[in-house]
This record gives C-alpha cells, sequence and structure tokens, in this order.
C-alpha cells in the first residue's frame, strides 16, 4: 500500500519533548505507521513545549537520542525543524512548514494522545490544524471517552471511522485503538536519577547515550 494517492508519500508526525526517547513511544509510532501504511513517520522534538516544562536535557542531545534510536527502525525518521527555532514549538508552524515543502495534496497526518487532543482548543492557532493535515488520536482503553465540548462539533463534522477511509491530504479525524506499553519518560528520569537501570525501556544506543554524557543523574 505504500505511496498510495496517485504515488503521493504518506507522512506521519508526531512530535513530543523525547526527554528521553523510549519504547513506548517507538512501538506506538511503528504500530500507526503500520495501520496507515505510511511512507515516513517523522518523530519531533520540540524545542520547547508551550504546554510542558523546559526539557531537562539540551535540545541538540534529545535529538541526538531520536536519531540513535530510529536507526534501523524505518519508516521512523527524526525531523529537527523544531530544534532549529529559538521561541516555543507551535505545531501548526511546524505543519505549514512541512506542507510548504510536501506540496498541497501530499497526505499528512499528525498523531496525538488522546490528552493532547482533549487539550486542542489552548492550543496556538489550533483550528487551522486541520487545514494542513489528518488528526490521527491515539486512544487508549483507560481514555475518558467524552471529548471536551470545543471539540464535539468537530468531531461531529470531521471524524472518519475506519483509518484507511481518510482521503485527501488533510482534514478529517480518526481514532486508532492501542494499549500503550507501561513506560514513561518522567519514570525513567527518575530511575536514572536513582541510580537504577533502564535497560530495555529505551533503545540500546540512546541507554549508551545516556550513559556516556551522564545525562539525568541529577534528582528530579
Amino acid at each position: 500500500m505504500s505511496g498510495q494517492a496517485g504515488g503521493l508519500r504518506r507522512i506521519g508526525v508526531l512530535g513530543g519533548t523525547f526527554d528521553p526517547v523510549h519504547i513506548g513511544h517507538l512501538r506506538s509510532a511503528l504500530e500507526v505507521a503500520g495501520a496507515l501504511a505510511l511512507d515516513e513517520l517523522r518523530l519531533v522534538p520540540n524545542f520547547r513545549p508551550p504546554h510542558r516544562s523546559t526539557p531537562q536535557v539540551a535540545p541538540e542531545q534529545r535529538l541526538r537520542m531520536v536519531e540513535l534510536a530510529v536507526q534501523g527502525a524505518a519508516p521512523l525518521l527524526v525531523d529537527g525543524r523544531e530544534l532549529m527555532r529559538d521561541k516555543p514549538s507551535y505545531t501548526v508552524d511546524t505543519l505549514e512548514s512541512m506542507r510548504a515543502e510536501l506540496g498541497e495534496q501530499a497526505p499528512l497526518f499528525l498523531l496525538l494522545g488522546w490528552d493532547a487532543f482533549c487539550g486542542l482548543p489552548g492550543w496556538h492557532r489550533w483550528e487551522a490544524l486541520l487545514q494542513h493535515c489528518h488528526i490521527i488520536v491515539l486512544q487508549r482503553p483507560d481514555a475518558d471517552v467524552e471529548a471536551p465540548e470545543a471539540l464535539r462539533d468537530l468531531l461531529a463534522a470531521r471524524q472518519v471511522t475506519d483509518p484507511n477511509a481518510l482521503i485527501g491530504p488533510a482534514g478529517n479525524i480518526t481514532f486508532v485503538w492501542q494499549t500503550p506499553l507501561a513506560v514513561s519518560a518522567t519514570q525513567i528520569r527518575q530511575s536514572l536519577a536513582n541510580g537504577q537501570s533502564v535497560r530495555f525501556l529505551v533503545p540500546d544506543a540512546v541507554l549508551a547515550y545516556i550513559e556516556a554524557h551522564g545525562l539525568y543523574r541529577q534528582p528530579l
């Protein structure tokens, strides 16, 4: 199914602090890439996310860890464009930048967790997102099934039940059911600060980088 829609490449986008990137990010990304027949799924590390505290390690270190994590894991790639901006990372700016490069017709898919999706009304220019992409919501079994009121009209107008029925370059919302791995970056940082092993929670190459640079050793 790769390269469908008349040869246009299907591109997915997964943003995050990746502080550090871990197997939960990567496994989820691979599953969605497979389910949606994506040609690329770009992991986009945030420079300074507007809705979260500043990441613990330097942007170039987080970027390098994601680069190491996705080596040999096609179709996963790393996209460092947000780290080139010395300002908060606004998703709509990133999508506009990508759209300018990809052209108007390439299908573009933004992956969001349920919590992030429910918080969309607080995002910068959030109502413009669907002009540039489809939104794929990663629904978890423990998620509250009720979307915020501000999103209900949007869902009524734009939701597509079958993720594989999305057509065109942008404009719709669908849900992909996932059972996430019980691992979090917060847990990993805490374990490292306590001197505990995080082997098998992050890729071996990422663990080697963390150890070589003494990252996350300070108490939280």
